[in-house]
């Protein structure tokens, strides 16, 4: 007997194509609720710079892991799936669609393949070594050459400045003896268990970047607020202290 599938929306595209806005007009018409797939809006006190969405914006429409972790706190594939599941059976339960937005693409495949970390724990000596190599002056560009010699696929899809994916890598490959190109690549080809719509967004690059322009000057623009806020707050409390100060 065939498990019947729940039904999964994805939503993804490059910056500034217009995900947000259309994931909240695609949730009210299909009675969905918003997973972010972001790696930055997870995380609380990180607004400007993540152009993270305003509460206004939601236009009521439940958001899920937006400001739900600390700077502080790690945030990687595994965490993310965790938390997203924990979120898709609050909306099924709800009677509702959960609509998974965002532009980590990693994450998105993790989630909708089921892809199974299990093999790599994180816990084991070799991850703090790999940290710690990088942390020196020309480690990480070390333990990228070094990925380049065992697992050339990984190498050739990893940025050599994307230093926490290529110890990911490294350690998978310490830990298991595995390629963890080998892995994905047999994580790829499992059914995925839900119904799922997939939807890419894209525009003219010209667009594309005369959009990022302006979110990058309206994030200055919130940024200078932010700061002449704190000031102003700043001053009042010193004033407010120094009155007080004369009043005792």
């Amino acid at each position: 007997m065939n498990r019947v599938k729940k039904p999964l929306i994805i939503l993804t595209g490059p910056t500034a194509v217009g995900k947000t806005s259309l994931s909240i007009a695609l949730a009210k018409a299909v009675n969905g609720e918003i997973i972010s797939a972001d790696s930055m809006q997870v995380y609380r006190h990180m607004d400007i710079g993540s152009a993270k969405i305003r509460p206004e914006e939601m236009r009521g429409v439940p958001h899920y892991l937006i400001d739900v972790l600390d700077p502080s706190e790690e945030f990687h594939v595994v965490k993310f799936v965790e938390l997203a599941h924990e979120a898709m059976e609050k909306i099924y339960a709800a009677g509702q669609i959960p609509i998974v937005t965002g532009g980590t693409g990693f994450y998105i495949q993790a989630l909708l393949k089921e892809v199974d970390f299990t093999e790599s724990h994180g816990e084991l000596p070799i991850r703090k070594e790999l940290e710690e190599k990088a942390a020196t002056v020309y480690g990480a560009a070390e333990l990228y050459q070094k990925l380049s010699e065992v697992d050339p696929a990984s190498a050739e899809t990893i940025h050599p400045n994307n230093v926490k994916r290529v110890i990911r890598a490294l350690e998978y490959y310490y830990e298991t003896g595995q390629k963890i190109s080998e892995h994905n690549e047999e994580q790829k080809q499992k059914e995925s268990p839900y119904c799922s719509a997939y939807f890419v967004l894209n525009d003219e690059r010209s667009i594309l970047y005369d959009r990022i322009d302006r979110r990058v000057d309206q994030m200055i623009h919130d940024g200078r607020a932010r700061v002449k806020l704190l000031e102003t707050h700043d001053r009042w409390s010193v004033s407010y202290t120094h009155l007080r100060a004369h009043e005792t």
